[in-house]
């Protein structure tokens, strides 16, 4: 460069560039504004039917359907359930889903499960078919559709030790069942043996069986806390102060054990016993050798 000659100085200005925001996997990224919820749908059991739950005058069950209802300002009109008592997961599938679908939910709630583990033909297979069946039908109209994955219903029931070595081991295969669907759906679901509470005996009716009025409130918050994380709005939270149900009595609990529980246990453990001997035996053959 010859000497004296200037040189001229160009300031570049620089912009940088944002880095891309880290993919979230499993619920959707919540929008700015939350969803309201209109329509809602309850499938499954006794316990989405409300048993343990009782309602006073009228009689039937509230439960965890009404509760997450009110909790999301979904209206009568808004409301349906589906669910009846022994129903399996291929029951939902049959039975239940396509008035769901025709309801045109935002929201569906599902429970169950358990009483396939009861069964003498339960096949984890079958119900992850079921269930996969069951979701894809509600993502195609666009429903947000929420299964639950169960708690160890062994530590809550009262069972000989060999019973609740079977019951544990079932509850394992249906767990594994549910979160190969979730997994491979990409979709929510409430884990009931994370649940605060699950195990503690006031979440729990007389039978042992189905929830409390409390335990029905555990259920109803856990369910909005996941469609809150989902983008939906819950103008009124879910309260675990007992009101507006049944303080069950003694007289009530021992006329249920008589009525209803002790049959329904003698129907059950029939069913359920061959496999639980098979239990005994392996575990019998496991100390042997």
């Amino acid at each position: 460069m010859p000497d004296g000659q200037g040189v001229t100085v160009i300031s570049v200005g620089v912009t940088s560039v944002p880095e891309p925001a880290p993919e979230v996997r499993g619920l959707p990224v919540p929008p700015a504004e939350p969803r309201r919820a209109a329509r809602m749908v309850v499938l499954g059991d006794s316990t989405a039917v409300g048993l343990g739950d009782p309602l006073p005058r009228r009689g039937g069950w509230r439960g965890v359907g009404p509760l997450v209802a009110a909790a999301l300002g979904v209206g009568e009109e808004g409301y349906l359930n589906l669910s009846f008592t022994g129903a399996r997961m291929k029951c939902v599938r049959i039975d239940q889903l396509p008035a769901a679908l025709a309801h045109r939910p935002d929201v569906a709630v599902l429970v169950a499960g358990m009483n396939d583990t009861l069964r003498p033909d339960f096949d984890p297979d079958r119900i992850a078919e079921d269930l996969t069946e069951i979701v894809r039908a509600f993502a195609a109209v666009g429903t947000t559709v929420l299964p639950v994955r169960f708690h160890d219903h062994s530590k809550v029931f009262r069972l000989p030790q060999s019973l609740k070595r079977a019951l544990s081991a079932r509850v394992v295969e249906l767990n594994d069942a549910i979160d190969q669907v979730v997994e491979a759906e990409g979709i929510a679901c409430l884990d009931l043996d994370a649940l605060p509470g699950a195990y503690d005996l006031t979440a729990w009716s007389v039978d042992r069986l189905h929830p409390s009025e409390l335990g029905h409130r555990m259920l109803a918050r856990g369910f909005t806390s996941l469609l809150a994380e989902a983008g939906f709005a819950v103008p009124e939270p879910v309260g675990l102060t007992c009101s507006g149900g049944v303080e069950p009595s003694t007289a009530g609990h021992l006329g249920w054990l008589v009525a209803k529980g002790v049959p329904w246990l003698w129907r059950r453990g029939r069913e359920f016993l061959p496999y639980a001997a098979v239990i005994m035996w392996r575990s019998f053959r496991g100390h042997a050798g």
